[in-house]
């Protein structure tokens, strides 16, 4: 299944239901990065809930910045995603490996740490961005995220993460986030019939590795609640808008003086973006031609 994102509503309204599949997104990110695997379950399942986060935002250029700060070997998880399905994403330590858990599972909360902030940004492309912290429940993603939800937006949700690992790389990933909207939230046989259902899923990766689409996972779990798919699905995708041109504006912003520090001990300068492992480097020639451009815009217009 391609990777994608789709949406749908029931029980007249009052039900929100979101389904993403980012297995191919995550093996880019695991081949770009060298992700170790658990790391690339990590940032799997926050890629996915970034997703998911943004996908209830309104305008076109809104994003979600997730970082989550553990006290785990990983270090800091950040992911940027956007309701245009773009995502991209880092861990500070894409090397570490972890013992498996007791159950003979990667063990993803021991890697990120209990203890630690989960940090959420919501900029809709205009004024102030909406930020939240939240202290870390597991450091396991999905029950950190469903806390924020619960707490800071103060939404009832169940949020189910997941990545598969096979022999060759990520077989699966994704999530599904289902939501109880205020008019709906008072009716306790819906809200007992949610939680059984979503309880008895298994987990999301095994359904896509079933070869279950996103429609028939909505229609198994609220088929009969009057469910309402959300016209057409999105493609999601990995997507580092990082360039050269951006590198050289980043050094200006270092200023003249450190500028031609860098030519008088490096010969020139190298950057590599975290999170796409793209290298951009400027020769001495093109790090002095950034001086002359950074001299020319402080002259004033005659």
């Amino acid at each position: 299944m391609a990777d994608q994102l789709m949406r749908a509503t029931a029980a007249d309204g009052g039900i929100r239901v979101v389904g993403v599949v980012t297995s191919r997104l995550t093996e880019v990110a695991r081949q770009r990065q060298g992700l170790s695997a658990v790391a690339t379950v990590a940032l799997g399942r926050t890629m996915a809930a970034g997703l998911l986060l943004a996908s209830s935002m309104k305008r076109s250029p809104s994003r979600v910045n997730l970082r989550i700060r553990g006290n785990g070997p990983l270090g800091t998880i950040l992911v940027d995603a956007g309701l245009d399905g773009t995502v991209r994403g880092y861990v500070d330590h894409p090397a570490v490996e972890v013992p498996a858990n007791r159950l003979g599972k990667l063990d993803v909360g021991a890697a990120v740490g209990s203890q630690g902030y989960v940090d959420v940004v919501r900029d809709i492309g205009y004024g102030y961005p909406y930020s939240s912290t939240i202290e870390l429940v597991s450091g396991e993603i999905g029950e950190d995220i469903t806390h924020y939800l619960a707490t800071s937006e103060q939404i009832p949700s169940a949020l189910v993460l997941g990545v598969w690992m096979g022999a060759d790389g990520v077989e699966a990933a994704g999530g599904l986030l289902l939501q109880i909207l205020p008019q709906a939230a008072g009716n306790q046989d819906i809200v007992a019939r949610l939680e059984s259902r979503f309880a008895s899923l298994g987990g999301f990766t095994p359904l896509i590795r079933a070869h279950k689409t996103l429609p028939q996972i909505f229609q198994d779990l609220l088929g009969d609640m009057d469910l309402q798919l959300l016209p057409g699905s999105q493609l999601v995708q990995f997507h580092c808008p990082c360039s050269r041109d951006r590198m050289v504006a980043a050094l200006k912003i270092l200023g003249e003086a450190e500028l031609k520090d860098m030519i008088e001990k490096d010969k020139g300068a190298e950057a590599t973006c975290h999170f796409c492992n793209q290298v951009y480097r400027l020769t001495l020639d093109q790090l002095v031609q950034v001086i002359q451009d950074l001299q020319a815009e402080r002259q004033p217009i005659s």
